[in-house]
């Protein structure tokens, strides 16, 4: 899930440390975290699923947070990083001289959770000879680690996350419909980086806070081109890419202004407002790089709102979202000489 994402909140309560490292408050975020109040103090399986580099493991933290498990362990485990061999291993643990090169007993990744929560990464990776034992422990609360008969008794809660589609690998026979409604329980949909672009100012101030301070490199002012640029960039490798880019771009740093780290390749030529040079200066950043973006997007439609070709469409927000940010940021269509001041709706 990556180090992604702060819920800004006014009062330093339970809430507010459960998110303190989910940084944005655009609508599909927020959504995003109304699930998690609304499943972390039950019990229930959680399916967390999204594009990778959007945040899963962070979500799965803030659930255990949210819980009544929030104090006991919370064991994270790749499914994908581990040879096939060992995976068994790894989840339910064995006994000395299970297999060759087994010389001691072994406390598998179940056993370790026991009375708090298991975050399952990359969960459409268990190979298929492997599920039915999962599923089992999912249903009964009991295993059998390697080369024993004793069954364990476990009481964990079981978070998993992937970034394959499931429902699919169900219909090609390539995961057991059964685990898979099992996992599916409460899932949860992360939005894409693209989805969440108004974050966009709020996440580089994050993590820029975060180099410059671990790098010794103060950072005064982000040039506004960089910042449109990065609101306007793809990102595919989501939250996770911006943050390799930023931290490249805080190296790349001189005299405390921010470089734009993305290759020119990667520079959408029709971006507005690249050839300006207004920075934004640290104390107001985030606002200042929302009135500047806004205003950029405006400009090229032409100060058109809604509709296809609209600012609201360009800047992937609902037309209701961007007039409440223009009123929030004291943003109107300057007077023409010609006509009245409207914002017009295509």
């Amino acid at each position: 899930m990556g180090h992604y994402a702060t819920v800004m909140n006014s009062e330093p309560d339970q809430a507010e440390r459960t998110f303190e490292r989910i940084i944005g408050n655009s609508a599909a975020l927020e959504s995003v975290l109304e699930q998690v109040e609304q499943v972390a103090p039950t019990d229930s399986t959680v399916l967390i699923e999204g594009e990778t580099g959007t945040g899963k493991e962070l979500i799965a933290h803030a659930i255990h947070n949210a819980s009544q498990r929030c104090g006991r362990a919370f064991i994270k485990f790749n499914c994908a990083a581990i040879p096939l061999d060992l995976l068994e291993s790894e989840l339910f643990g064995h006994e000395k001289g299970a297999f060759t090169g087994a010389i001691a007993q072994k406390i598998g990744r179940f056993e370790m959770a026991d009375k708090g929560t298991l975050f399952l990464d990359e969960v459409g990776d268990i190979p298929p000879a492997l599920q039915p034992k999962l599923l089992r422990v999912l249903q009964e609360q009991e295993f059998e680690r390697l080369g024993s008969g004793r069954t364990h008794k476990v009481d964990v809660r079981l978070v998993a996350a992937t970034n394959r589609n499931l429902d699919k690998m169900v219909a090609r026979g390539q995961f057991r419909s059964d685990l898979y409604y099992r996992l599916n329980v409460f899932p949860i949909l992360l939005p894409a980086l693209r989805e969440r672009r108004e974050d966009i100012p709020a996440l580089v101030t994050h993590f820029v806070k975060i180099f410059s301070r671990r790098m010794g490199k103060p950072i005064d002012s982000i040039p506004s081109e960089m910042m449109v640029a990065f609101q306007w960039h793809s990102w595919p490798g989501n939250i996770r890419e911006l943050q390799n880019l930023v931290e490249r771009a805080v190296i790349l740093s001189r005299d405390g202004v921010l470089p734009n780290p993305l290759h020119k390749k990667q520079r959408d030529p029709m971006i507005p407002g690249l050839h300006r040079t207004r920075t934004f200066h640290s104390s107001m950043i985030v606002e200042d790089s929302d009135r500047a973006l806004i205003l950029e997007t405006l400009e090229q439609a032409d100060w058109i709102v809604g509709g296809a070709r609209g600012a609201a469409a360009k800047l992937g927000l609902k037309r209701t979202t961007l007039l409440a940010k223009m009123k929030r940021l004291g943003i109107s269509r300057p007077l023409r000489d010609d006509g009245p001041d409207f914002l017009g709706v295509a």
